[in-house]
């Protein structure tokens, strides 16, 4: 067989230090992450050790501010930063991404006193965040969340439960949208709720087709009671600072769907390469090179994509169109990438010896998560020709 090992991504990035940076997080996903990626995933396992190792080498607060923990890199370091550690686990790399989203509420529309008192700790201090969003009856359609949270003296009683939470049952903080008032957007609010509060339990993890090893459940609200102190941003902010969160994750579910796609590539490439039919690699055929070729050129497109969003952000200029392309994009692109691995290793794509079948099952989530790739192109739709027009009578 031909000796065609994958090469590392050739990078385009701003620093001596992110450069650095990235080796340092090469070098963990190829030691620690990706040996043990497919034995874990088929048991279920969840490599809390690994997202340990990530906060003792800071690597769990890339974004934020280093006066708080943070690392203080551009957006478009952080997302190629979830792109290396996608590649070798997925379960790992959108860790990573959901556990910055938690963080989102804080660092951005919390007091000084609140970054103070708990950033430090979720950034650097080995604590895991889990995002609280969507209910069981309020997915895409997140506005109608039934939550409660009463005021009760200087408290808040939150009651409810939350649907599809990573992480959710094994999280060390949860950042909560919960109802505060009045129907629809406006009377909904944040709270940073503690992962060991009385009445917070997360019900078994869902069974899902992919992702094993990342725990996603349902987490229950029996009177949690949490103090005012922990409420972030005004009353009625809620859905405000979810929405501004979600833009910043969309970028980070597209950066992991092509660190699973560039997976995929790597393996296709390597397979086609070494396999041997009618006395020639597999990769001699026409057919084969044309499939390699325009997987590689969506993988590439699509990294352009998610970085130049990544940089209308770290620029502080609007982005939220540009991330949706790039979560719609880029996870489209993932789906298609890994279904053409499977193609490309025929029969042994379709076992557990190889791992693109497992790329395959992963990429699927990818289109689902953070808003559908429906809700994408509403989003998208609504930046290019205004919100919807409804008629009613």
């Amino acid at each position: 067989m031909p000796d065609r090992a994958p090469q590392p991504v050739d990078r385009q990035l701003p620093t001596d230090e992110a450069r650095d940076l990235i080796s340092l997080v090469r070098d963990i996903a190829q030691r620690e992450i990706a040996p043990r990626a497919a034995e874990e995933e088929d048991a279920g396992h969840f490599p809390r050790e690994v997202f340990t190792l990530l906060s003792e080498s800071g690597l769990l607060g890339l974004p934020y501010d280093s006066e708080y923990g943070g690392g203080d890199q551009p957006y478009e370091v952080y997302l190629q930063v979830l792109e290396e550690l996608a590649a070798a686990r997925l379960t790992v790399g959108l860790g990573v991404s959901v556990h910055s989203l938690s963080c989102h509420a804080l660092a951005n529309y919390g007091t000084k006193q609140q970054q103070v008192e708990h950033l430090p700790a979720m950034l650097g201090g080995g604590l895991l965040g889990a995002y609280c969003l969507s209910e069981p009856s309020s997915g895409s359609d997140a506005a109608s969340l039934r939550t409660k949270a009463v005021r009760d003296g200087d408290d808040w009683v939150i009651d409810g439960t939350k649907a599809w939470i990573t992480h959710g049952g094994i999280a060390d903080f949860y950042t909560v949208m919960a109802r505060t008032g009045e129907d629809g957007p406006r009377g909904i609010s944040a709270f940073l709720v503690p992962g060991d509060a009385a009445g917070l339990t997360g019900a078994a993890p869902e069974k899902k087709m992919g992702m094993k090893g990342s725990p996603t459940a349902q987490v229950h609200f029996d009177g949690v009671r949490v103090p005012d102190e922990r409420r972030l941003g005004e009353e009625g902010q809620g859905f405000a600072i979810a929405l501004s969160a979600l833009d910043s994750g969309r970028l980070g579910i597209a950066a992991c769907a092509i660190g699973v796609a560039q997976a995929a590539l790597d393996e296709a490439v390597a397979y086609a390469t070494g396999r041997q039919q009618f006395g020639r690699p597999i990769s001699d055929f026409q057919g084969l090179r044309f499939m390699l070729a325009d997987m590689a050129t969506q993988i590439e497109a699509g990294r352009a994509l998610y970085l130049a969003a990544a940089r209308l952000r770290d620029a502080g200029r609007p982005f939220a169109k540009q991330a949706a392309m790039a979560k719609l994009h880029c996870t489209d692109t993932a789906m298609k990438a890994t279904i053409d691995a499977v193609q490309v290793l025929g029969g042994y794509g379709y076992t557990a010896d190889f791992p693109v079948e497992r790329y395959m099952r992963e990429a699927k989530v990818l289109q689902i998560v953070e808003g559908t790739n429906q809700i994408q192109r509403m989003v998208i739709a609504r930046h290019l020709a205004g919100p919807e027009a409804y008629r009613t009578g």
